[in-house]
């Protein structure tokens, strides 16, 4: 993606208040740690040059913007923002609780099979090492940690399924990975998918990114009594089309 088409693209504010933002992150741009390229710095602009919403939220163009978590450069959807190291610290010490709630969308090849459980909720709990080493060792080397993924299937087109994810721990590119494991890789996935793959979505059917999008989060807001959920405004245009041109074309 050019320098001047990141500039130009709508990044939506889905909910916000003194000292943070959460938006909705396109896929392709990074978070952070690429200097006026990232998300942070593109919002940076955005934010100052709007003055009245820069108001309405106390914002500081001097101090930045800092994700709270993680979102991984090809993984689009909700992320959560803050510029105060006040707020940065309150929003952090629920992610460290464990207390956030986090579901994704994730396209996933093949047919995953629907759970035999009474409320269709499936789990996945093979235990990770920090690093893998990609789509031939998805677990990696080294001491292993817990790692619990909720899941559950949306739909099936006739070579993918759309399944919804909840992350009960978070370890690196853990859907990702256990997605690997279950023998349904994350379809647009270079690093745990095929590379055949791959370029079979990128020139067969245009779809040039990661098929997994931040559907949700659940946060409880400074000054607030009980948790709110924060949804993304719904699965990528791209992801969408995947999926109906699979449909259509059986």
């Amino acid at each position: 993606m050019g320098k001047n088409k990141k500039q130009d693209i709508i990044i939506p504010v889905l909910r916000s208040g003194s000292g943070w933002l959460a938006v909705e992150k396109p896929a392709g741009i990074s978070v952070h740690n690429d200097p006026g390229q990232d998300l942070c710095s593109i919002m940076v602009r955005k934010i100052a040059a709007n003055a009245k919403f820069a108001e309405e939220i106390a914002f500081n163009p001097e101090s930045g913007l800092n994700p709270v978590h993680r979102l991984d450069k090809q993984t689009s959807g909700v992320i959560l923002l803050a510029w105060t190291p006040a707020i940065f610290r309150y929003f952090s010490a629920q992610f460290e609780s464990g207390s956030v709630k986090k579901r994704y969308a994730a396209i996933l090849h093949g047919e995953l099979k629907k759970p035999e459980t009474p409320d269709g909720w499936g789990l996945w709990e093979w235990a990770l090492c920090k690093e893998a080493r990609g789509r031939r060792d998805p677990v990696g080397k080294g001491k292993k940690a817990d790692a619990r993924t909720r899941f559950r299937v949306l739909q099936h087109t006739p070579h993918y399924t759309l399944a919804e994810c909840e992350l009960l721990t978070g370890r690196k590119h853990q859907i990702r990975r256990h997605a690997r494991l279950a023998g349904h890789a994350v379809t647009g996935d270079t690093r745990y998918g095929t590379s055949r793959s791959v370029s079979f979505l990128k020139d067969r059917c245009h779809f040039d990114r990661l098929g997994l999008h931040a559907m949700s989060l659940t946060v409880t807001p400074p000054g607030a009594k009980d948790p709110v959920t924060i949804r993304s405004q719904g699965l990528p245009a791209e992801m969408q089309r995947l999926l109906d041109n699979d449909r259509a074309a059986d």
